[in-house]
């Protein structure tokens, strides 16, 4: 699973996102993810102060990760509408549900502020930068100009997040695919003929 060089507090951190990601913060316990990274408590210990550190150090990291993917697709040429379809259209283990949006539905990391931090600054960066690239799509007349920036990456976050729940409570992509879809149809009918 994990290469010879790859250090034990990489392993933990590694560990831990999968776990988060599988299991959610509460079911995810110190041993399972001691046991998973192949690391004694006391290294665990050694690199980190507990849980909540550990945790905080797995969930920055996803953020970071999540940030970076979804700056691929926004940064790239194109319009508007190209950056934003190659956004929703990108690869993803959508069974497994948003390794950042599945954090919110954990009682237990959202009332830990400390925890809930990463989640809550990715979300809103998300939000933030899909406004940006629509008011850009917006300014360049490629949207319609009375479109609200704000609003409208408000609502492809939260029918992205929402599809991963379909498509989680269905044992389907395919109401992710069609949340997908609708937005993007949604979308496309915004905007402005050349």
């Amino acid at each position: 699973m994990y290469s010879m060089g790859t250090s034990t507090a990489e392993r933990l951190i590694e560990s831990t996102r999968e776990l988060l990601w599988e299991r959610g913060y509460a079911a995810t316990s110190p041993k399972a993810i001691q046991q998973r990274a192949g690391a004694g408590q006391g290294s665990m210990y050694h690199h980190f102060a507990g849980k909540p550190d550990l945790a905080l150090a797995a969930i920055t990291r996803t953020a970071e990760e999540m940030r970076a993917k979804a700056e691929a697709q926004f940064s790239t040429p194109g319009t508007a509408v190209e950056r934003i379809t190659a956004y929703l259209l990108r690869e993803r283990e959508v069974l497994k549900g948003c390794p950042i949006g599945g954090l919110t539905q954990d009682p237990d990391l959202m009332a830990d502020p400390v925890l809930r931090a990463p989640v809550e600054e990715t979300l809103a960066w998300l939000r933030g930068r899909l406004a940006e690239v629509v008011a850009e799509g917006c300014r360049d007349g490629e949207l319609d100009a009375a479109l609200d920036p704000q609003t409208t990456a408000a609502t492809i976050v939260a029918v992205l997040q929402g599809g991963y729940v379909l498509a989680r409570a269905a044992d389907s992509v395919d109401p992710f695919d069609q949340a997908v879809t609708g937005a993007l149809g949604l979308l496309a009918g915004r905007t402005t003929s050349a």
